[in-house]
């Protein structure tokens, strides 16, 4: 028992240092990833802001000052770039689409770990460099953030990347039965980018809409951890949040799973 958990271990953290060494091959592409793109997202969403309390004509909106939302904006765009997946969930149908799945499938390894290590090698290293952004800006700036908040904060978050990984792995196992599925990866991040509190706090929804988004698992990708960290909510919201992570990890990899062997069993008969 310990040494297959050796094995699985070494194998899986071989897959995150392949994807590590992969980014950093191509300094101008990761520059661009993990420093530009979150700087003009950041610097965008805090405009709006800036715009959004002028235009109202007041000093609060829901009880919170222009502070905090800037500050909400500053970690949600961090905490955005961490839980999306487009890439490996593209790569991922990439694989099935064009049938080079045939090289995987006859390894000792899942295709769900393969991609699923990948990933979180891929999210440490951009992380790292990413959270460089908002930490500047909070201070400078000098936003509420509360600092001895943030190690719960990136727990929840990266425990929230299992489901958003299961999530690529439902969709990447329908390109067995359908074709054109690159444009349910578009459907679900503009989905996401709603439901996810990137594109404003939820708390902001009329009822009954905020309570039911607000108890979803895809809060947890940034209202929950960005709202912790702000002092927005309490810690009983990230300890519902984990729950509810769970419970769709379970769903769905449920489903992920069924799709899944149904598929191979098509694909190896046809040939797709």
């Amino acid at each position: 028992m310990k040494k297959s958990f050796v094995v699985f271990w070494r194998r899986n953290l071989a897959f995150a240092k392949l994807a590590i060494v992969s980014n950093l091959e191509y300094r101008l592409n990761y520059f661009v990833d993990a420093l530009l793109q979150p700087t003009l997202t950041t610097g965008i969403e805090m405009l709006l802001w800036f715009a959004v309390f002028a235009g109202a004509g007041t000093s609060e909106i829901a009880g919170f000052g222009r502070e905090y939302y800037l500050a909400y904006a500053m970690w949600a765009a961090f905490f955005a770039r961490i839980c999306t997946s487009w890439m490996y969930e593209t790569r991922m149908i990439q694989e099935i689409d064009s049938g080079s799945i045939n090289s995987l499938l006859v390894r000792p390894m899942s295709f769900y770990e393969y991609y699923f290590s990948q990933l979180m090698g891929y999210k440490f290293v951009t992380t790292i460099v990413s959270m460089m952004v908002p930490l500047i800006a909070i201070n400078f700036f000098d936003l509420p953030t509360k600092f001895e908040r943030l190690p719960l904060a990136f727990a929840l978050e990266f425990y929230y990347l299992i489901l958003v990984h299961s999530i690529s792995f439902v969709i990447a196992s329908s390109a067995f039965y359908l074709n054109k599925v690159y444009a349910l990866t578009g459907a679900k991040n503009l989905a996401l980018w709603l439901f996810t509190g990137e594109l404003f706090p939820l708390d902001l929804m009329p009822e009954p809409f905020k309570s039911a988004v607000i108890a979803l698992p895809f809060s947890a990708g940034v209202y929950v951890p960005v709202g912790y960290l702000t002092g927005r909510l309490e810690i009983s919201s990230v300890w519902q949040a984990f729950g509810s992570i769970t419970i769709g990890i379970v769903l769905v990899n449920a489903l992920g799973i069924w799709m899944w062997k149904k598929g191979v069993n098509v694909y190896s008969g046809t040939g797709a």
